[in-house]
């Protein structure tokens, strides 16, 4: 046969097995049939327990060739959180390195725990049990583990219709389903975020709300590598991990109440980061904007509208053919400062995209990229090279020691804020990272193959360094998860590449955006080290929130998706600690009708992350080009600027402590077993609950209300829960029903304004709606706004009990504002007193004695 023909044939049988699957090739064997392990030398001491695993039986090989020798450690780091992890014995398996995941600590006697577990020995299985009432919470018994160099399967056990959450990044349903069900982990392109599929970002914890005991758990299997998380029932309901690599890493988190497990979680993650206030403004827009003098007469048309604008963004228009760090003919420098100066002088903001992706050209940012060996690089030392919006590209590896410094010097120079674009704020994309191309995709078209780079990990690789086995298939895994590009490497870097230290981009790929939200954190860091860097991402990991807030991609623009947005941000904010987050209102793709559009926009201010955005080609969706949406946006933003403390104080506590700004319905009820699976209705902040119209052309909403004392935010008037649900008729398009919880004192502005600069000026009123035994609680809190360290802040609970409203904490933040009123609800008309009363120390008054307004 000839040469070319058999290297055409080579490439057929190369190309398709990467065509898409629908399901993995069936082994000969089931992982049911493999021998799993038996334990040996079980020590248990006082606060782990640590054996010795090894193969029970012929190896099975069932996806690549099974590990011997394991072991295992159980260790219970606080009272409420349990760290389990089954690796192999000579820890030449990859795991995630903690510079980029750095791990809790943390040491405790097993007796002061929450949690128990026990151990098999053969076979080889353990479980995780609530002390308080021996609920099993996680078990491997009846399923045995199998461990490869290219494939793990962990099985736990689950009771009859479990409430499981969590497991993104998805826009399926918010309970996640329990019967055939997979989730993907593997980051990806994912345009229009459809159901049933792997998006941008990987966060592999759930958490579980029992509904015989009301009580709440949560599980993180930390591993990066690709995987498939099953849920099902045909064989007893179980929760099963399926990994192309990696150990088991797992972390269990006691509750028992459901803000338990999320505070418990962000202790793993680290913090969120506090984000400015201004940030919490209302932001415009548009991939499309093609000239600066397009986007200076958005600006205007916001201000002739009598619209607030606090942030105008760019997209990758700005640039020079799409390079980064360049700017296009359409938007000259001199022109672009001047916008951003006028921006300025207005007490507003100005944001531009950045991407990965540095076009392989020669111009100044690709040079020294080259220059101090910041791009990933093939196996013949040069930059592999992906193709996205420029054309060929190189991309940055994180891995690098000079990455870094790098991208500092790229932003330094680009955004100095003298003689560049000085924005206030960074949105990065396409980090997945994002290639337009399928396998293979090296422009270079230098041999990348795995057989090429095995010599090279070969030796970077004895030791025990956990860094990865040698001698995988990095680009073909016999266990094909349900990546839906395809092949690992379709759309993205080829999962072959080695960075910088020896980790593969097999191991890594589900880290790049996170690695990239930190170096880009960093560097708006350096420029402003007194301000709190605000930077939007798309794709995410575990840890993510902890430098950046993400916006939840591509959408459409459409009912569905008017609605998944609320599933998907309540994913992110509730139970993966990335408190700034929100959907682009409106929709991104396609036309958009104006009634949704409307809809969305006051849907949209109760996001965290408030933003209009859309596609080039797509019908204009600014909030002015209707009258209906300038009205519904102008009530919409007047309400959310008054509200605009009360959320800010939400973020801050939960950089804080980690209870969540947001939160569906169940982690407030999790003994009401109505609320489960409600994903249209949510918390906003602690005390408000928001219930949007959920059909098109409908001006109608029903919805639960659950047990309790509320009232109608607007009308201030009672509305008596009793766990079931009601309905609001004749909702206009300009407005939402908004819920007060009894019990609640909620902190407003007497007014809005047209920039959140203004706004911190307005003096504050108090909103108290009284439980049914007449006593409310409510928080505060104040600081500068945007400073990294504040040099004064102030933390204030107010309390009514009977007559006498409270205030007291600390009063560190220096101000002149007043609380001008308070109003108190009841079963009748709300009733308003003059209050008068400063910030500058506690305070209490009868509120019998105050003058009725």
């Amino acid at each position: 046969m000839p040469a070319a023909t058999t290297a055409f044939l080579q490439g057929l049988l190369l190309l398709g097995s990467y065509f898409p699957k629908w399901g993995n090739a069936v082994p000969l064997r089931r992982a049911d049939d493999c021998p799993g392990y038996k334990a040996s030398n079980v020590v248990r001491g006082e606060n782990s327990i640590t054996a010795d695993l090894t193969l029970a039986g012929a190896a099975c090989n069932l996806y690549s060739p099974d590990l011997t020798d394991l072991k295992f450690l159980a260790e219970w780091q606080t009272d409420s959180r349990l760290h389990v992890m089954i690796f192999d014995k000579d820890e030449q398996v990859y795991q995630i390195p903690d510079f980029v995941v750095p791990r809790p600590g943390g040491s405790v006697s097993s007796d002061s725990s929450l949690l128990d577990v026990s151990v098999g020995e053969e076979p080889f299985w353990f479980t995780v049990t609530r002390k308080s009432n021996d609920e099993v919470l996680f078990s491997t018994k009846g399923s045995n583990i199998v461990f490869e160099t290219q494939y793990l399967r962990l099985r736990t056990s689950l009771p009859d219709n479990p409430s499981i959450y969590g497991l993104g990044e998805h826009t399926d349903s918010l309970r996640l389903p329990t019967s055939n069900y997979v989730r993907t982990m593997w980051g990806r392109d994912a345009g229009a975020v459809p159901l049933k599929t792997n998006l941008y970002g990987t966060h592999p914890v759930y958490f579980e709300q029992r509904a015989d005991s009301g009580l709440s758990h949560g599980v993180l299997m930390l591993n990066s590598n690709g995987m498939d998380v099953k849920i099902n029932n045909d064989n007893g309901q179980y929760l099963e991990y399926n990994t192309i690599g990696g150990v088991a890493d797992l972390y269990f988190m006691a509750g028992p109440l459901p803000f338990d497990v999320a505070r418990e979680y962000s202790e793993i993650t680290k913090k969120a980061a506090m984000m400015p206030y201004w940030g919490l403004g209302f932001h415009q827009c548009r991939f499309g904007y093609e000239s600066i003098g397009e986007v200076a007469a958005v600006v205007a048309n916001y201000s002739a509208a009598g619209i607030p604008l606090e942030t105008m963004w760019t997209d990758i228009d700005y640039m020079d053919k799409y390079k980064v760090f360049t700017l296009g003919e359409r938007f000259p420098l001199n022109e672009v400062r001047n916008l951003v100066n006028n921006l300025h002088s207005s007490n507003q903001h100005y944001i531009v995209m950045v991407d990965p992706a540095v076009a392989a050209q020669d111009y100044p940012s690709y040079n020294r990229g080259v220059e101090a060996g910041a791009f990933v690089k093939n196996s013949a030392g040069d930059p592999w090279k992906g193709q996205v919006w420029p054309g060929t590209t190189a991309f940055p590896d994180w891995f690098a020691p000079n990455t870094q410094g790098y991208w500092d010097n790229e932003f330094a120079t680009f955004f100095d804020k003298d003689t560049g674009v000085d924005i206030d704020a960074l949105w990065i994309d396409m980090n997945e990272p994002s290639s337009f191309c399928d396998f293979p995709c090296d422009q270079n078209k230098a041999s990348s193959a795995a057989s090429s780079n095995i010599p090279e990990i070969t030796n970077r690789q004895s030791g025990g360094d956990k860094k990865g086995i040698p001698d995988r298939d990095l680009l073909f895994p016999k266990y094909e998860i349900k990546n839906e590009a395809g092949g690992l490497s379709n759309k993205t870097a080829q999962t072959d590449l080695v960075h910088s230290g020896g980790w593969t981009e097999y191991d890594t790929h589900n880290l790049y955006g996170t690695m990239m939200s930190e170096a880009s954190h960093n560097s708006m860091l350096k420029r402003r080290p007194d301000k709190r860097p605000m930077v939007i991402t798309r794709s995410t990991f575990v840890g993510a929130g902890s430098y950046v807030g993400h916006w939840l991609g591509d959408n459409v623009s459409a009912w569905d998706q008017y609605l998944t947005s609320i599933r998907h941000l309540l994913q992110f904010v509730s139970f993966f600690q990335v408190p700034m987050a929100g959907a682009d209102v409106c929709g991104f793709l396609n036309d958009v009708t104006e009634d949704l559009c409307a809809r969305w926009t006051v849907l949209g201010a109760f996001y965290p992350f408030y933003r209009n955005h859309n596609v080039a080609g797509a019908r204009s969706q600014e909030a002015y080009r209707w009258d209906s949406v300038t009205a519904a946006a102008k009530k919409a933003i007047d309400l959310r600027y008054r509200l605009l403390d009360y959320m800010y104080t939400a973020m801050h506590r939960q950089t804080v402590d980690g209870t969540p700004m947001l939160a569906p319905l169940w982690m407030h009820y999790p003994k009401d077993a109505n609320t489960y699976a409600i994903e249209t209705q949510f918390f906003y902040g602690p005390s408000l609950m928001v219930n949007p119209v959920t059909q098109e052309g409908s001006s109608s909403v029903s919805f639960y209300v659950p047990g309790g004392v509320w009232y109608d935010l607007f009308t201030r008037r009672a509305v008596q829960g009793a766990g079931a649900t009601i309905t609001y008729s004749n909702v206009p398009t300009t407005d939402i029903p908004v819920l007060v919880h009894g019990g609640s004192i909620v902190p407003l502005r007497t007014e809005s304004a047209n920039t959140t600069r203004a706004l911190r000026d307005k003096p504050f009123e108090l909103l108290v709606a009284p439980e049914s035994d007449g006593t409310a609680s409510g928080s505060l809190y104040l600081d500068d706004g945007e400073s990294l360290e504040q040099s004064g802040t102030s933390e204030i609970k107010f309390t009514l009990s009977g007559s006498t409203l409270t205030a007291e904490g600390t009063f560190g933040f220096p101000t002149v504002l007043q609380i001008k009123s308070v109003t108190i609800l009841g079963s009748g008309d709300a009733q308003s007193f003059e209050l008068n009363k400063s910030f500058d120390g506690s305070w209490s008054v009868d509120v019998g004695s105050l003058k009725k307004l």
